[in-house]
């Protein structure tokens, strides 16, 4: 290539020829296509050096989109986590408010059993003195709860308000130490006291002699006696009754019918007015 473009007397003549060549080889191409298994074997040389002159090209695609794609991964697995434990969040207070309908549909269930005026109240708070077997409700006395007045749940008496504030009141259960209530036993009506012991699933019977007539599975029921708890709610079940002979009274404890360390929903109680009431009144 050097000797035909160097300068010199045939230097056009040169250039002419390669001209006309070029043409006529372009033109034999175009026509008759005799070059193409000479360009398709040029092309099959090169093309590993076509591969390796566009492998960086690639391969930087190809990272770019593993990076890009696990970084979408990495966003939909945290936002799926969140909508996971979302709804696991809502499936428990789902769960909780199925719970919390059961115990509300059950307790309205005891209210139209009773017969008196009750009102539905909540524990606010429970006494976490061990002492004492306390809580408080989220009525008082603009609800008309009173001091005295019976608190019970869907399954029997709880204990009664000792003390009422505008908005809120305290109450005793019938398992506080201090607490005495008359019962009966609904078999047979023989009366007796019931006390609190302190343990939440244990009241002991007083002042029951050992020729009583009292079994195990007899339920106890309010006798009336008192003025405050109105006669006939359910207040436990006696689970063991002991003999001494050298006692003059019997062993006797009995297992609260309310469900003391999981209600949560308690019904107040004003007694119904009766026809009796009402010509009193009158």
């Amino acid at each position: 290539m050097k000797t035909i473009f160097t300068q010199g007397p045939f230097l056009t003549l040169r250039l002419a020829i390669l001209l006309l060549s070029s043409v006529v080889l372009m033109t034999v191409d175009h026509r008759l296509s005799y070059l193409e298994s000479a360009r398709a074997g040029v092309a099959t040389l090169l093309l590993p050096i076509q591969y390796v002159i566009e492998l960086p090209v690639s391969a930087g695609r190809w990272v770019s989109d593993a990076l890009s794609n696990r970084a979408m991964l990495l966003v939909e697995n945290s936002e799926l986590r969140d909508k996971q434990l979302l709804q696991a969040a809502k499936l428990q207070k789902l769960a909780a408010l199925e719970s919390e309908n059961r115990r509300l549909r059950k307790l309205l269930n005891s209210a139209r059993e009773i017969g008196d005026n009750v009102l539905i109240a909540e524990l606010l708070g429970v006494d976490l003195d061990p002492y004492k077997h306390q809580v408080t409700l989220n009525k008082g006395s603009m609800h008309n709860v009173h001091v005295g007045q019976p608190i019970l749940d869907a399954e029997g008496v709880m204990g009664q308000v000792i003390h009422v504030s505008p908005f809120s009141a305290n109450a005793i259960l019938i398992t506080d130490p201090s607490h005495a209530l008359p019962v009966q036993i609904n078999r047979n009506g023989l009366r007796s006291l019931i006390m609190g012991t302190g343990i939440v699933g244990r009241l002991e019977l007083q002042h029951l002699p050992n020729n009583a007539d009292i079994r195990v599975g007899d339920l106890l029921v309010t006798s009336g006696l008192g003025g405050r708890f109105p006669a006939g709610y359910p207040v436990a079940r006696v689970t063991e009754v002991r003999l001494d002979p050298g006692q003059p009274f019997a062993d006797i404890t009995a297992e609260p019918a309310a469900q003391i360390n999981s209600s949560r929903e308690l019904l107040l109680v004003w007694p119904a007015i009766t026809a009796f009431d009402d010509e009193e009144s009158s």
